[in-house]
């Protein structure tokens, strides 16, 4: 650590401290083609004989997690592979239902591997590692073609090519689709590939497992601390390296598009024993999502984004026109959308579209029971294609609407709103996968390297099946190499044992503390915080707020939390206890990154910059860097930097008008 790690800030009253610089090690040359083939070629193998030798510890089922332990299993590694599910198949890949983005170039629309780059980096609002972007596009096409071949039900055309369509951000068609199902049958695809392995004996699958801590002795990760969540049982694995594919943190919002269990705890707990997390206040808001309707409702419904392609997105022209959709005649609404962007359209990005919802719902032009949300409406569509088409294309998701409203689609337009979604944050890695701990790993949405400020649709389940299938599996290897010889981490070695009691006098800690409200109550409250200080738009002021109320909740909690049941049994309201203590430190933080960052940019939009016409503006001499936070117990975390260069993709205001 330098001497400027212990720089004080006093412009943000000393809520962190400035560290020093990261190398993201990202290859370098003019060739970018050749980055990823030149890395490669650079990494140390292991030979098929040494490979049993070897303990790799997957934690994760989801796309990433499933095929980083299939992959390493096929070659012969000893994998350990965790899930608090009850099967991998159940993993929240599931719920990514429009598309999955390759360059494979098979219309004649101008699209290219060099397009999706541009695409990639211009949507993430230059805020993420270029190079990465490069490999996600180059290794586009072998995952299509791999998960095309593990049995993935991809729609054809008439004569059985695979059949695209686009997403948020494009101007071409790449997006692969599995009708409004994709993620769904790409996670069937995915667990089977996995359980193909553990049915050969290279993978060992724990489900119904929480990881609840990161085991780290001579400054190496190796091994974890996991709870059986059905017996209770507190105990720790061991192994030669570590691999997260625990998925994002959108559920600090409480109302979000996530799972209800999906949670940060993994990446948190690996957080605290010396993981950086980057860049955590870069949250997603999906405008395709489904409004809150009623105070008892505990989460929000993704609809997906490829229903952009067909549906316009309108709000009446009159602030407060409180009549049904359909007596609204045509010259009375407005599609700001179209108005504002016309290049893109509906398909504008997630960030930029979110923001247009929020702008148009805080005027008075929100619709519905609550006035909280916007048509999404297939009229045109269905008079121009028909029903049944609109059915091919999408009816698995109208049904859900129906079933989610009681309202048809087909009859009267979608209610949509922004809804927390996905995590473009997380903890740091460089070009390689690699965390700020040797030996440990990541992979998809628990990660932050290839997304910037803004992910554009589609682009999740690719990362999460580029890092799981195609880049772990040449990683990990290179790690274990030099440790060939060495064994395992004993079990019972005193470092073990310490992690093994500190998880167990948490867990004690929780329990005893008694107070009146579960774990629910807090984790409510939080989300309403979070929406309303660190949300769509934020402001110092705001996030300064923010940052004592969270503080104030934090210490109700430790006083006042009410936990039934005991450790040693199957006990979900401390499962979520657990994890509502996480989700109240990273709210903290997520409040601090984005205070500290003092620009706007995608997703991270601070009301005090933008241009005449209400955009992010960005501030590139100051901020083109990637934060990456350092825990530091009982004090302000330490804030790193990776700067970003921008060799092929050249900086450029990003417009999409």
């Amino acid at each position: 650590m330098s001497e400027t790690s212990e720089t004080f800030a006093p412009d943000l009253d000393g809520l962190r401290h400035l560290g020093d610089d990261l190398d993201g090690r990202a290859p370098t040359g003019d060739d970018p083609a050749r980055l990823w083939a030149d890395r490669r070629l650079g990494y140390r193998l292991v030979s098929p004989a040494n490979r049993p030798k070897f303990k790799v510890i997957v934690v994760g089922t989801g796309l990433a997690g499933a095929g980083a332990a299939a992959a390493l299993g096929e070659l012969g590694y000893q994998v350990e592979c965790f899930t608090f599910h009850d099967s991998p198949r159940r993993a929240h890949s599931v719920a990514a239902q429009g598309g999955i983005n390759a360059a494979r170039a098979r219309k004649v629309d101008n699209d290219s591997v060099e397009r999706m780059v541009l695409d990639t980096v211009k949507g993430g609002d230059f805020r993420g590692r270029e190079a990465d972007c490069y490999r996600l596009a180059e290794e586009s096409g072998r995952v299509i073609d791999h998960l095309d071949a593990i049995g993935a039900p991809f729609a054809r055309e008439y004569g059985g090519s695979l059949r695209t369509r686009s997403f948020g951000g494009v101007q071409v068609s790449r997006t692969y689709y599995a009708r409004g199902q994709t993620g769904q049958q790409l996670q069937v695809a995915a667990s089977q590939a996995l359980l193909r392995q553990v049915a050969g004996g290279n993978v060992t699958l724990h489900t119904r497992h929480e990881m609840l801590d990161l085991v780290v002795v001579d400054g190496r990760a190796q091994g974890v601390v996991v709870r059986d969540l059905v017996s209770g049982e507190v105990r720790a694995v061991t192994g030669h390296a570590v691999v997260l594919c625990t998925g994002g943190y959108g559920n600090v919002y409480y109302h979000s598009t996530l799972a209800k269990n999906s949670n940060p705890t993994a990446a948190w707990r690996a957080h605290k024993r010396g993981a950086y997390f980057a860049s955590p206040s870069f949250m997603q808001f999906h405008p395709t999502a489904l409004p809150v309707n009623a105070p008892w409702q505990t989460k929000t419904t993704l609809m997906s984004e490829s229903l952009r392609n067909d549906g316009r997105v309108w709000v009446p022209k009159v602030a407060g026109d409180d009549r049904p959709a359909n007596d609204i005649p045509e010259a009375e609404r407005d599609y700001y959308l179209e108005r504002k962007y016309p290049s893109f359209g509906n398909l504008a990005p997630r960030d930029i579209s979110s923001r247009a919802a929020r702008e148009q719902i805080d005027t008075g032009h929100g619709v519905g029971p609550l006035n909280n949300s916007v048509y999404l409406d297939f009229r045109d569509a269905l008079d121009r294609l028909g029903r049944d088409v609109i059915a091919e294309r999408y009816g698995n998701l109208f049904e859900l609407y129906r079933e989610s409203t009681d309202e048809d689609p087909y009859t009267v337009p979608m209610r949509i709103a922004p809804g927390a979604h996905f995590s473009m944050g997380g903890l740091w890695t460089d070009y390689d996968q690699r965390s700020s701990i040797p030996g440990l790993f990541v992979g998809g949405e628990v990660g932050n390297n290839y997304h910037g400020a803004n992910r554009l649709g589609a682009n999740s389940l690719l990362s999460a099946s580029v890092d799981g299938w195609f880049t772990l599996p040449y990683s990990v290897p290179d790690h274990l190499a030099p440790l060939l010889g060495t064994p395992a981490l004993d079990p019972d070695a005193p470092a073990v044992r310490a992690a093994v009691d500190e998880v167990r006098a948490g867990i004690e800690r929780l329990c005893a503390i008694d107070g009146s409200h579960p774990p629910s109550w807090f984790h409510r409250q939080l989300g309403a915080l979070m929406y309303t200080h660190c949300g769509v738009s934020r402001s110092a002021e705001g996030l300064r707020a923010g940052i004592v109320a969270i503080g104030e909740l934090c210490e109700q909690f430790w006083r006042d939390l009410k936990v039934v049941g005991t450790p040693g049994e199957f006990n979900q309201q401390l499962e979520q206890a657990g994890r509502v203590a996480d989700l109240l430190e990273l709210a903290e933080l997520m409040c601090i990154d984005a205070l500290d960052r003092d620009e706007s940019c995608g997703a991270h939009f601070r009301i005090e910059h933008q241009t005449a016409g209400g955009e992010a503006l960005r501030n590139d001499d100051e901020w083109r860097f990637v934060s990456a936070w350092e825990h530091h117990a009982g004090g302000p975390p330490v804030r790193h930097r990776e700067p970003l260069e921008y060799r092929h993709v050249h900086l450029q205001t990003r417009s999409y008008a």
